[in-house]
């Protein structure tokens, strides 16, 4: 087990790296220079090329990679050229934000869609699997940021009974999910972050379980004697690894794709963090943040290895 995690620990180290030349190199084909919105529009040209030198962008691009790795490695992301605070600081408040709410889906989605997936299993054909297959089309089909104005309109505009946006007055400083008055403020965005996930775990359940339950080992099993509870834990424990590997992917996109619903609820999230950033050509914290959130997902599908493996030492021998 240990030489099995350390081989997919150092399967992961070219993929990080992999992932940093991308991170780097996509931010410079995008128009536009970043120092523009620094200089006044009479800029001279000596102030320009005193500005690139200053942040390094008059070096080739293989020079400023290689600098900015081993800042990278040293845990220096650099500073934001809007700011001029320390870029590790502002994605660092910005990601437990959004690892904050990322969970409170993950609990939400995964939780039901694993119940229904699996009942609907049981009852193929049935009403029930036709309901549960309607709420899992449902959920994949409508964008989550259409589902979040909605949720505004009827529960913030109509009954007044959540806040719209925002993390309250405390900010994101002082908040504490312990207190509802602040709680508040993260049931919408939490309940539109798992419309998407819901669904294709869902679905997902459903089809694993119900393959596993045509398999004939259930049938030996129940052909044994074997109450349903016990024949359902085998069939969980089997369908398992393929569910898990669904939600580590679900997991990793919710961390790094909730940058629409960050914007409608005014969550400052990493998604909020690099739509801001976008906008003002803001390449050390569009560097930094791309890196952290794929830096994320690999961790997350790391763990979800190491968990399949345990759930099912056969994939180890695989």
């Amino acid at each position: 087990m240990w030489l099995y995690a350390l081989r997919r620990i150092l399967y992961a180290v070219p993929i990080a790296l992999g992932v940093s030349i991308i991170c780097f190199g996509l931010v410079f084909l995008a128009p536009g220079d970043p120092l523009g919105s620094l200089l006044p529009p009479d800029a001279s040209q000596a102030d320009i090329e005193y500005l690139r030198g200053v942040y390094g962008f008059d070096r080739p691009l293989p020079v400023q990679y290689f600098d900015w790795l081993m800042r990278v490695v040293s845990g220096d992301l650099g500073n934001s050229i809007q700011s001029g605070r320390p870029v590790l600081t502002e994605i660092s408040h910005a990601l437990m934000n959004t690892v904050l709410v990322s969970f409170g889906a993950v609990a939400v989605a995964f939780s039901i869609a694993f119940v229904l997936g699996t009942i609907a299993a049981y009852h193929l054909g049935t009403w029930v699997d036709r309901t549960v297959t309607g709420l899992s089309i449902a959920g994949v089909s409508v964008p989550n940021y259409w589902f979040g104005v909605v949720l505004v309109i009827i529960f913030a505009v109509e009954f007044n009974l959540l806040p719209a946006m925002g993390m309250g007055s405390g900010g994101s400083e002082n908040f504490s999910i312990f207190e509802w008055e602040q709680l508040k403020y993260a049931i919408l965005p939490i309940a539109t972050m798992s419309l998407v996930p819901l669904g294709v775990i869902m679905r997902n359940t459903r089809s694993a379980v119900a393959d596993v339950l045509s398999q004939d080992f259930v049938q030996a099993l129940r052909a044994k004697g074997l109450g349903e509870w016990a024949v359902a834990r085998h069939t969980i424990r089997n369908a398992l690894p393929q569910v898990l590997a669904v939600m580590g992917l679900q997991f990793g996109y919710l961390v790094g794709g909730s940058i629409l619903v960050e914007t409608i609820f005014n969550w400052p999230g990493t998604g909020f963090l690099l739509g801001k950033a976008i906008l003002t050509r803001d390449v050390p914290v569009v560097q930094g943040v791309v890196l952290v959130l794929a830096i994320c997902f690999v961790i997350t599908n790391l763990c979800v290895d190491l968990i399949q493996t345990a759930v099912d030492p056969r994939i180890k021998r695989g």
